[in-house]
């Protein structure tokens, strides 16, 4: 919900962080929808061709299904609702009994069987590209059916019911005494859905399903850290200090008080449960190795994960080969910087001069922030040169939640109704791995023209029906995009200090080299500290970062393969429409027509880009 890559939690789950495990069950990849924006830089592919050949009622029932589901959607998941800015359910939480989720999937077959009995051919080109996404995206949920000790394994680094409510408190608005209510009312409903949590967990747990010692490890030093103080020192309770003045000073003393006998009456207790079941139920049963290969049909559940991942049929053997490729070239270039700047030592001492040289490091949280900013004004100004229209939503740079320790970044997206603007929250806790000459290429990736450009233009087109603006879950479009956005860092006036490239170009490579590493820990019998050692000798990220990492693609695996297998499409769809158009290639133009129709699974952006290139030559 999740970076510099290594630096970036996977944005795509961006604004659904908070329903870390909800969302991946109803909601998929992207959310479909019925046309395909036709911005003014000419970026919607055939947009509005055969439009007049469209059948109206074929049409409308396509249309209709779309706002129902999205409708419904809201309903199911009231917290995925209010993080896109409706709050018509901003007091519930969803209900993931196993009641709860049988109904969802009833729901999803219902919506599947719907779709495939809608006549493509009877629509234009734009709405037949919009159905065909849908029927994929419920697919991908209805394939996750079979697994269900995997699926209700929801305790991982990067996020879990250890941290989606807070993640959620603190981007709910508590701009009126109505929305003040509601967090009040969702806090109320907190322990129910905590039991459901646990039951879940316990559930996987019985079928043979439960994480890694050294993840659960990592999930406990974040519980321990948010219950180490009293109910106002939770993170849970972050929002009620943040009232807006235009409340009545008295309003507000009452509000906070309530908010903190609300976090000691409903939060605090359910947390010292999940506290609880891990250290006393789960830790028990942890194996020591999280490889997938090792549970009850895993092989199976990473072979899904892989797919669904990548939106490819490449297997995990092809994946790790791509992976030791791209790390090699990549390799040869850090190489060059550090015979440029004359180090006379080995790759090995360089790295280790550069992530223990103290004037390589911010030595204050602020001091960092204020670096990562002015960047991200540099970059501003530069974007006009990449593309012919922009977001309108701005974007912030701001501490990411003490507790969560030494984890990657991320970035949340915008609400669809324009209410909050995109954050990008930055790790200023461990300030001894957040290098200066890493600063550049972090904040291209998880600002502009990264994941702020791509998340928020979607957001903001109007063509496109709201499932489609808010489809932020397809992780391969997602990450490889920002990836493939740090190299425009070249062309945006970055990376002219050679450390700077240095950097560029180490988190390039450590991207790469995830590929080799998910693969061979779940697929190819690599151990953890195989893995770890790999990662740090061949990339010099700092080993504590690297180990940290290594259980993040334990906790969650498969998703760190879609950075670098995304961004090697993107740099493909634009080599061949450059060779494809000659003088007629426009950057700007290309990269709004990758944009402008929200996030696609790889086959269709190559239909896509196929199609932009053929209006742009009048073939």
């Amino acid at each position: 919900m999740t970076h510099l890559s290594a630096r970036h939690d996977a944005s795509m789950l961006a604004p659904l962080r908070a329903l870390a495990v909800v969302a991946p069950l109803l909601l998929g990849a992207a959310w479909p929808g019925a046309a395909m924006a036709a911005s003014h830089a000419g970026a919607g592919a055939g947009a509005g061709a055969g439009a007049g050949a469209a059948d109206a009622t074929e049409t409308r029932k396509l249309h209709a299904l779309f706002e129902r589901q999205w409708d419904d959607t809201a309903r199911l998941l009231p917290e995925f609702a209010t993080l896109r800015g409706d709050h018509r359910f901003g007091d519930r939480l969803a209900d993931v009994s196993e009641e709860g989720l049988a109904r969802r999937e009833a729901l999803i077959e219902g919506w599947l069987a719907e779709a495939r009995r809608i006549d493509a051919a009877k629509l234009s080109r734009n709405d037949r590209l919009s159905l065909e996404m849908f029927i994929i995206n419920q697919q991908r949920l209805l394939d996750q059916r079979a697994f269900v000790g995997f699926r209700g394994m929801t305790l991982r680094t990067l996020g879990g019911p250890q941290s989606q409510f807070s993640d959620l408190l603190s981007q709910s608005p508590v701009n009126s005494r109505e929305r003040i209510e509601q967090m009040l009312g969702r806090m109320a409903a907190f322990p129910v859905r905590m039991d459901q949590e646990i039951a879940q967990l316990r559930r996987s747990a019985a079928l043979g399903w439960v994480p890694s010692r050294d993840v659960l490890l990592r999930v406990q030093e974040q519980l321990a850290a948010q219950l180490a103080g009293g109910p106002e020192d939770m993170p849970h309770h972050a929002p009620f200090k943040r009232l807006p003045a235009s409340l009545p000073a008295e309003q507000r003393d009452e509000f906070r008080k309530r908010g903190a006998e609300a976090v000691a009456q409903h939060v605090r207790p359910s947390m010292q449960k999940l506290r609880a079941l891990v250290a006393d139920e789960l830790l028990p049963k942890a194996p020591a190795d999280g490889s997938l290969a090792k549970y009850p049909d895993g092989r199976r559940v990473y072979e899904m994960l892989v797919r669904q991942n990548t939106t490819t049929d490449l297997a995990a053997q092809q994946i790790h080969d791509i992976g030791l490729r791209e790390l090699a070239r990549l390799r040869g270039e850090m190489d060059k910087v550090r015979v440029e700047v004359k180090f006379s030592g080995s790759f090995a001492q360089f790295a280790e001069h550069l992530n223990t040289d103290p004037k390589h490091f911010h030595t204050s949280a602020d001091a960092m922030l204020a670096g990562l900013r002015e960047i991200g004004k540099r970059l501003d100004a530069e974007m006009p040169k990449m593309f012919a229209e922009l977001p309108r939503a701005p974007y912030g740079i701001v501490p990411m939640p003490a507790f969560m320790g030494n984890r990657a970044e991320y970035y949340s997206g915008p609400a669809l109704d324009g209410s909050r603007a995109g954050f990008f929250f930055a790790n200023v806790l461990n300030l001894n791995t957040r290098p200066k000459w890493a600063m550049e290429t972090l904040t291209a990736h998880e600002t502009v023209p990264g994941h702020h450009m791509q998340i928020a233009r979607a957001t903001e087109l109007r063509d496109l029906p709201n499932f489609r603006r808010g489809g932020q879950g397809l992780t391969v479009f997602n990450e490889g995009w920002a990836l493939y956005a740090e190299t425009l860092g070249f062309e945006m006036g970055l990376y002219t200090d050679p450390l700077q490239r240095w950097g560029h170009l180490q988190w390039q490579a450590f991207r790469a080299g995830r590929l080799v590493v998910d693969t061979g820990i779940h697929a190819l019998g690599w151990s953890r500290q195989r893995s770890i050692d790999f990662l740090a000798d061949q990339t010099g990220v700092n080993r504590e970062f690297v180990t940290s990492e290594v259980d993040r693609y334990t906790s969650q695996p498969g998703q760190a393969l879609s950075y670098m297998i995304g961004k090697l499409e993107f740099d493909r769809q634009r080599d061949k429409a450059r060779s494809r158009l000659g003088a007629k290639f426009d950057i700007r133009r290309f990269h709004n027509a990758v944009l402008d129709n929200g996030p696609l699974p790889l086959s269709l952006l190559d239909k896509v880009v196929d199609e932009w290139i053929a209006g742009q030559t009048g073939s």
